[in-house]
């Protein structure tokens, strides 16, 4: 049997190595379309911050770690059109060259490209005018080029998401003054404008300039850098630089699969089950290309490094005759700014009524341990349950690094994931000593304010209703 697997990131090295796993008999190639297999995306901006060095440390594992597993790794080689029917898979070699693999099963992780946004001019920008985005290693090299080479004093940050703050931290750290430019009313739009409004003012206090509810229109080489031009309160608004940077998401990469016949859905990408089937036969799709499965939210995009891996493991497992099905996701994710923690999992208020649900959301502000223990840190922790049946329907929290903010967003992701109640989440037995905790954790010190807000909520309810 010849399993082929596209990608040679978190989807495609994960379908790959679960095959081998369970059938070392297997022959297992992975077309490659750079010379960078297995490298980690996440960990690119602590090597800019320089927090992590030499730019190979990157990698998950080695060419010859693959290797050793018996897959055989086709690098700089780009995958082309899929024959479905005669099983065969056109593919394009670094001199231009093409042929032929054939596969009995197929797994496709394409992946997703860098967004632009409708921003004008950037399609005709290259890193040489010092406009850049960030998606893969040669996105790493030429921007590192950049900065080493031209030494620039001032960056234009568009976007505020996970990937672009920690891009402002990296650059500031590096000495560069940073503007960081977001659409939404704050930074870091998957948390609470509130909440966000918490990582704005870190960024503030470690020199950055914030500017939201400003929509980038136009980006342009001038005599005196890069400029940015955008619309904010019905006003030009512009900025220029020596370098500017371009993270507002990613689009998935579904042409291949497109053109094989697959269906595209939510987010425009392709329709998997949970067996990650595309409904072509013998083909298989994961990562960042293809619907994402949540478990409170149903179909989806969402596309995520935890995700993608999973996706991977349950296509390469099925490849080979298995029966696995990707469980979901609730979305967890968690980010480092500076000095601080901002994590969230499953449904914000206008997620959870867009699924018929009857959310109250309470806030409480907690130590992560007991005070009299030296360097207590708050941890401001959000809350959203339904109303009716007190189901735990999602958390948001940003604390000081430190205080284990991320671990305990899991704590939540696991109750969403087990469906409890947010009463069930207080009657956990969490773990408890004083320098790290409390009897009540701050993650239950959260759910009881929760439910006292509830019980509030039900008794006005019936005096009103007497």
């Amino acid at each position: 049997m010849h399993l082929v697997a596209i990608g040679g990131s978190d989807a495609g090295i994960s379908a790959a190595l679960r095959a081998r796993e369970l059938d070392p008999t297997v022959d297992v190639t992975v077309v490659v379309a750079d010379a960078y297999p297995n490298f980690s995306i996440c960990g690119i901006p602590y090597y800019f911050s320089r927090e992590v060095q030499p730019w190979q440390s990157l990698a998950h594992r080695t060419h010859a770690d693959l290797e050793a597993t018996g897959m055989q790794l086709r690098l700089d080689t780009f995958a082309t059109e899929i024959d479905v029917a005669g099983r065969a898979l056109t593919v394009r070699d670094e001199h231009g060259s093409l042929s032929d693999i054939a596969y009995d099963e197929l797994i496709v992780g394409t992946g997703a490209l860098p967004s632009h946004a409708g921003i004008a001019g950037l399609d005709a920008l290259t890193p040489q005018d010092g406009v850049h985005v960030m998606h893969s290693m040669g996105d790493t090299f030429a921007l590192e080029r950049f900065l080493n080479e031209r030494e620039p004093a001032t960056a234009i940050i568009v976007g505020a998401g996970y990937v672009g703050l920690e891009m402002s931290e990296a650059f500031t750290v590096r000495g560069l003054a940073v503007t960081q430019i977001q659409r939404g009313p704050e930074v870091l739009s998957t948390l609470d404008p509130d909440l966000g409004a918490i990582v704005h003012t870190e960024l503030v206090d470690h020199g950055v300039e914030i500017l939201t509810n400003t929509t980038v229109t136009s980006i342009e080489k001038t005599d005196r850098g890069v400029t940015v031009t955008g619309v904010r309160d019905d006003a030009i608004v512009a900025r220029t630089a020596d370098v500017v940077l371009v993270v507002v998401g990613v689009r998935p990469n579904t042409d291949l699969l497109e053109r094989a016949g697959a269906r595209r859905g939510s987010g425009r990408a392709v329709v998997v089950d949970e067996s990650m089937r595309t409904g072509l036969p013998n083909v298989w799709a994961a990562g960042d290309g293809v619907i994402t499965h949540h478990r409170l939210l149903g179909e989806t995009y969402l596309p995520l490094g935890t995700t993608s891996h999973k996706q991977g493991r349950t296509a390469g497992e099925n490849a080979v005759g298995g029966s696995a099905r990707f469980a979901g996701s609730v979305g967890t994710q968690v980010v480092k700014v500076f000095d601080l923690v901002a994590a969230r999992t499953g449904l914000r208020d206008h997620e959870a009524l867009a699924i018929g649900r009857e959310p109250l959301t309470t806030s409480a502000v907690a130590d992560d341990h007991k005070r009299y223990y030296p360097g207590a840190q708050p941890i401001t922790i959000r809350i959203t349950g339904d109303e009716r049946d007190g189901r735990l329907l999602g958390a948001q929290l940003v604390g000081r690094l430190g205080t284990e903010t991320a671990k305990r967003v899991d704590t939540y992701a696991t109750a969403l994931f087990g469906g409890l109640t947010v009463q069930q989440v207080s009657d956990l037995d969490l773990s408890y000593t004083p320098p790290l905790g409390s009897p009540w954790d701050a993650v239950q010190i959260a759910t009881q304010q929760w439910s006292r807000t509830r019980a509030a909520v039900d008794c006005q309810s019936q005096e009103t209703n007497a």
